[in-house]
């Protein structure tokens, strides 16, 4: 009984433990901010609370843009030549959040989610319309400014409909409910979206699993969203895709 007793404490002592961790760590398993590139494409800085966001600018000057948000690691310049590959005609804002590309401060979902709104009401006034894109963590960050401000379309790239309920799934032992301090909750922003959507999935995407985004598909209205999978792609390599790039541009224009 004492040795059954002393297993138990130390499994008892390491889920504590590793519960622990995880909150203290969760931010660092969510953001990988990337470095500050050296690139050839024209930047506009915006102040929000305090913090200075970096946003890369294609094809100034049109009545029509594009706000893009990307994914969690992902260094949203290199998207600029295939974007300027199809929108031709659209003014393209590459977004960095805090703490990556040249952003200052540290990256949390209450501060991004503060920082899309000043970016919007900032370049609003520039153009007649306004569509957003977010691949991944983006597409929470696309799904709560177009719950907020008005928007022509959102394009919803391997989203899901929380970022808890995904953690979840990958760790059903922990009480992520308690412990986690970014929920990036798409799921309950729906009813407030009124933009046409396109949700565009990968057909092996490992990182977030089908079943998240069909459940935030299901939350929208009848014939609201359009649903694109493309095929031979996982999370990472979809944008490789011709398919992808086609979907997009046919989408917004």
């Amino acid at each position: 009984m004492k040795i059954l007793l002393g297993i138990g404490s130390i499994v008892l002592f390491a889920y504590i433990g590793a519960s622990v961790l995880l909150y203290i760590f969760q931010r660092d398993l969510l953001y990988f901010p990337t470095e500050k590139y050296e690139h050839p494409f024209d930047r506009f800085s915006i102040s929000s609370q305090g913090e200075t966001i970096e946003l890369i600018v294609l094809n100034k000057g049109n009545s029509k843009a594009l706000l893009y948000f990307g994914g969690n690691g992902e260094a949203v310049v290199a998207n600029a030549e295939a974007f300027l590959s199809i929108f031709s005609d659209l003014t393209i804002y590459l977004v960095n959040y805090r703490g990556y590309g040249g952003s200052s401060g540290k990256p949390t979902e209450s501060g991004i989610c503060a920082d899309s709104l000043t970016i919007y009401d900032e370049i609003i006034e520039h153009h007649t319309q306004l569509s957003v894109a977010g691949r991944s963590l983006g597409s929470g960050v696309a799904t709560y400014l177009a719950a907020e401000r008005t928007i022509e379309s959102i394009v919803l790239i391997t989203p899901y409909d929380s970022i808890l309920n995904v953690v979840k799934t990958r760790l059903p032992v922990f009480p992520v409910k308690l412990l986690l301090k970014d929920h990036y909750d798409s799921l309950s922003r729906v009813k407030n979206i009124q933009s046409k959507v396109l949700v565009i999935a990968a057909e092996h995407d490992q990182v977030i699993p089908m079943k998240h985004t069909q459940r935030l598909i299901d939350e929208f209205g009848s014939g609201q969203t359009r649903l694109k999978i493309i095929r031979n792609s996982g999370h990472n390599s979809l944008s490789i895709n011709d398919d992808y790039l086609l979907s997009l541009k046919e989408f917004v224009q």
